[in-house]
């Protein structure tokens, strides 16, 4: 799996872009498809201290970046990219109209990246799983 994602970085530089979009529209454009009402955002559960939604796409774009650059020499950048952007894109909320910066949007970005980050050092120190 890693092999295909190091191989197709255009999949996560495109997933990073439809982020950055789906981020910065003002109001909810999954709530807009979805229920014709971008007021309305979509939640896939119920959130408890920090935001689910936001712990989960973070989650899944870190993983898909750690699967890009595994083999590269660019991690460390990648990190820092990962935890700039979980910052940034909830900052630009306070700008966006019908956006709204929380806290715990914020830490749920914040926690999805490191929540991996963790993952991704338990992984090297204790060496690969095999099939």
């Amino acid at each position: 799996m890693s092999k295909f994602f190091s191989t197709y970085k255009v999949i996560f530089y495109i997933i990073n872009i439809l982020l950055i979009i789906l981020y910065l529209y003002p109001g909810s454009l999954l709530g807009w498809i979805i229920y014709d009402n971008k007021s309305i955002q979509p939640q896939i559960t119920p959130d408890f201290v920090i935001s689910s939604n936001h712990f989960y796409v973070f989650v899944l774009i870190s993983i898909i970046g750690f699967l890009t650059f595994v083999n590269s020499k660019k991690i460390i950048l990648l990190l820092l990219y990962l935890i700039f952007l979980s910052i940034m894109l909830e900052i630009f909320h306070l700008v966006i109209p019908e956006r709204t910066f929380q806290w715990s949007d914020l830490f749920g970005n914040l926690l999805g990246v490191i929540v991996v980050i963790l993952l991704n050092n338990f992984i090297n120190k204790y060496g690969r799983f095999k099939k």
